[in-house]
């Protein structure tokens, strides 16, 4: 007797072959979904722990500092930044607080030498991740300072440490700040050297140090970039020349560290991003994941599209024997409104004058 097959007629028990094939598809469509969700299921878990390494190697280096939101009064607080009519934007716009020392002092992660910042920047991120500004305050800059009166700004961090210095520049500026970075300028340092230095153009010849920096492009290595953000003295501007040299290196290390050298070899890439996220410590409520969300999602932006200004300010002077900086309220309420509606990047032509120049001096 030869054995059945789909094409042999009825079947024993009045059946016919189609009947047959409509019974036995379930099983074959059950053994398909039961390979395919297996691949799946081998997929997710090798994209979870890729997910999970680079979250942990990279996000796991960086510092925490406290929770240095946790005493700010909520209530008195500015509210969050509104987009007005963007259509574009995909999230919402994230501000940080950045603080930075580039002095030599050894300091302990998030911490700063003498309890003073060197540095003050406003961080924004659009809402469509495609822009970004960065905004310098002087550090001299003569505030009022809550529950101590008026004074330098770097002085907040001295008196209240960095829940002071938000609250000092949230009231200042009526910009909410999200979270807070500490940058150890020195830490950077070693990033330099790790990209194999870096170039910066410098409008005039000056020297600071051993180091002479000429008229032109300088390629600096990490210890002449140390003393070329470090100079104050025998530039024009001072400290607001200092801090143009801050913002210049900032735009050069991050043009080259985007360079298609250091993206297509993945040890210089793993290296100098362990480097990078050491120099960093932010506040305890950055998760790791959070921290990875807000990368994936300015995975678009360049250095092109980071715009580099200072608050603008009306002139010098002193209080007491205190050389301060006076900051121009009227044009400063001006950024700090496009701050609040994130168009800043939209009107950053009305700052011309507190632009960071192509070569600053």
């Amino acid at each position: 007797m030869s054995e059945r097959t789909e094409d042999d007629g009825p079947a024993a028990d009045g059946g016919t072959a189609e009947t047959f094939e409509t019974n036995s598809r379930p099983r074959w469509v059950r053994r398909t979904l039961i390979s395919l969700g297996a691949l799946a299921l081998v997929l997710a878990l090798v994209i979870g722990t890729g997910l999970w390494f680079v979250s942990n190697r990279y996000g796991g280096n960086i510092a925490r500092v406290g929770n240095v939101f946790a005493e700010l009064d909520e209530d008195s607080r500015p509210a969050p930044a509104s987009p007005a009519d963007q259509p574009e934007a995909t999230a919402d716009p994230v501000t940080f607080l950045l603080v930075g020392s580039d002095t030599r002092a050894e300091v302990a992660p998030g911490d700063l030498p003498d309890a003073r910042s060197d540095a003050i920047m406003l961080a924004r991120f659009a809402g469509d991740r495609e822009h970004a500004q960065v905004i310098s305050l002087p550090r001299d800059s003569w505030v009022d300072i809550p529950g101590y009166g008026k004074n330098k700004i770097n002085a907040a961090y001295a008196l209240g440490g960095p829940t002071l210095l938000i609250q000092t520049i949230e009231q200042l500026t009526g910009v909410r700040i999200d979270h807070y970075a500490a940058i150890d300028f020195a830490g950077l340092i070693q990033v330099t050297d790790d990209l194999g230095g870096v170039d910066v153009v410098v409008a005039e010849t000056t020297s600071n140090g051993p180091y002479t920096f000429t008229a032109g492009i300088n390629h600096l290595d990490g210890d002449q970039a140390r003393w070329y953000v470090g100079q104050r003295y025998d530039l024009p501007g001072g400290d607001f020349d200092r801090v143009k040299r801050q913002q210049n290196y900032l735009r050069a290390m991050f043009t080259k560290l985007f360079s298609q050298q250091v993206f297509t070899s993945p040890g210089k890439l793993d290296s100098t991003l362990l480097s990078v996220t050491n120099a960093v410590a932010v506040d305890a409520a950055l998760g790791n994941g959070d921290l990875l969300s807000l990368a994936y999602s300015l995975r678009g932006l360049t250095p092109a599209d980071v715009e580099f200004l200072t608050a603008p300010v009306l002139g010098t002077g002193t209080e007491g024997a205190a050389s301060v900086v006076y900051l121009d309220q009227t044009a400063g309420e001006r950024m700090w409104g496009y701050l609040q509606t994130d168009s800043l990047g939209q009107n950053a032509d009305e700052f011309s004058e507190e632009a960071l120049p192509d070569a600053p001096r």
